[in-house]
């Protein structure tokens, strides 16, 4: 049976937040927030000994959180923005103390939390990989072992003498990573910042993590978004929601209950749109494929709409927005009305229309559908955020898609409408 490595008992972080005065209130006006303030505390003080200032507030970033991780599990970390992943690791790492609560870890620990994490600005990528290894405690001997894999696997060759502060954060987080992975610590924390890196580079990241973790039996401790990403690595996964540890156990169990706590959901519930009489019944992704998309692989979204009224509606047109859950910003956009070969025609009834990506080319990530209906080049008269989300299996190299076509998003993916 596998050792216990890291051990988590009862951990807790608290923050204290504090509040600025609002700006732009008269003498008067903050006179008397201040004495209805001063007499809210008296009334306050017969149920408690301690009067709270008001302009501090007790955050808790974790409450209460336990676990165990044995020697060589591949834990995914998982939750919302704002979960505590990021702080956990933190804690686990001892760059922060804990507020309460108790951490046993075993053996040396690194850790890739923020493009930089340990570097020296100053000095160049060699002086980093040495210091960086000074801190794992390593002797210069093995450093030097290790140094032309560590180069290699960076491909920073070229600027190995350059100071790290002229670095992009491309090079830094290859560098930093290099380095984590290569330098032998028994645990490898790594947070979000691989998502810094190009579709290969991320590829060739969770490869070297699954070698270390698999054949050499070290453990580590992945935060991701990228649900792709996480299935693809980890064997365990821990959920946390606003600080507390939700789930603890195999690796799909935890994808799905963060799929069902989560905003974005892989199960579409009908919408009423009650001003146009019409109710959108569901939505799918590639029918029968638990909305997990292929590489390569066709994409179909399939809308059903039920129409209650009497006669067919023809000057309405169908809105799909897809976004990447690790990119902020719009990345692709399909609307019918550039597809004047179909006619959109809403009978009364149901009707059913598909948009069809013959080849979804782009890397492994959790994928968001947004829906709206609108008059076309009128305004939008429904929009639906958060609709569904669905995932692409697997990191692919060179799988980005590019164009230089005008589109509204960032990326133009081949696609066309059609009607059942």
């Amino acid at each position: 049976m596998s050792e216990t490595i890291i051990k988590v008992e009862d951990l807790s972080k608290q923050y204290i937040l504090g509040h600025q005065i609002e700006k732009g209130l008269t003498f008067r006006e903050m006179a008397t927030n201040s004495v209805k303030g001063f007499l809210g505390k008296l009334s306050s003080l017969r149920a408690s000994s301690q009067i709270s200032d008001p302009a501090h507030e007790e955050f808790w970033a974790l409450r209460d959180v336990s676990f165990e991780v044995k020697q060589g599990d591949r834990i995914g970390i998982i939750g919302r923005n704002g979960a505590g992943k990021s702080t956990l690791l933190k804690v686990l790492s001892r760059i922060t103390e804990p507020t309460k609560g108790r951490i046993s870890v075993k053996g040396r620990v690194a850790s890739l939390l923020e493009v930089g994490t340990g570097f020296h600005p100053e000095l160049s990528g060699r002086e980093n990989i040495y210091l960086n290894g000074a801190v794992l405690g390593m002797g210069r001997n093995e450093i030097r072992k290790k140094f032309d894999e560590i180069v290699a696997f960076a491909e920073v060759e070229k600027f190995l003498d350059t100071p790290v502060k002229r670095y992009s954060s491309g090079m830094y987080v290859r560098l930093a990573f290099a380095v984590a992975a290569h330098l032998e610590p028994e645990i490898l924390i790594v947070d979000e910042v691989l998502a810094v890196g190009d579709s290969q580079f991320q590829k060739k990241c969770l490869g070297k993590m699954e070698e270390v973790s698999k054949g050499e039996g070290r453990t580590i401790l992945f935060v991701s978004h990228n649900m792709g990403a996480i299935r693809a690595l980890c064997n365990k996964g821990i959920l946390l929601e606003k600080g507390i540890s939700k789930y603890c156990g195999d690796i799909e169990g935890s994808i799905r209950l963060y799929d069902n706590h989560s905003v974005n959901s892989k199960h579409f519930n009908k919408i009423s749109i009650p001003k146009l009489k019409l109710v959108i019944d569901d939505i799918t992704i590639n029918e029968k494929s638990n909305n997990l998309v292929k590489p390569h692989e066709s994409l179909e979204i399939k809308i059903d709409i039920i129409s209650e009224n009497k006669e067919a509606i023809k000057d309405l047109g169908l809105h799909l927005k897809i976004n990447c859950q690790s990119y902020s910003g719009d990345l692709f956009c399909a609307r019918t009305q550039d597809s004047p070969e179909t006619k959109f025609i809403i009978n009364p009834g149901k009707n059913s229309f598909v948009c069809r990506i013959p080849e979804f080319n782009l890397c492994s990530d959790t994928y968001i559908l947004d829906v709206g209906i609108d008059y076309p080049m009128i305004k939008m008269i429904y929009y639906e955020k958060n609709i569904l989300t669905f995932d692409v299996a697997e990191i692919q190299a060179n799988a980005r898609s590019h164009s230089t076509i005008p589109v509204y998003g960032r990326v133009y993916l081949s696609h066309c409408w059609d009607t059942n």
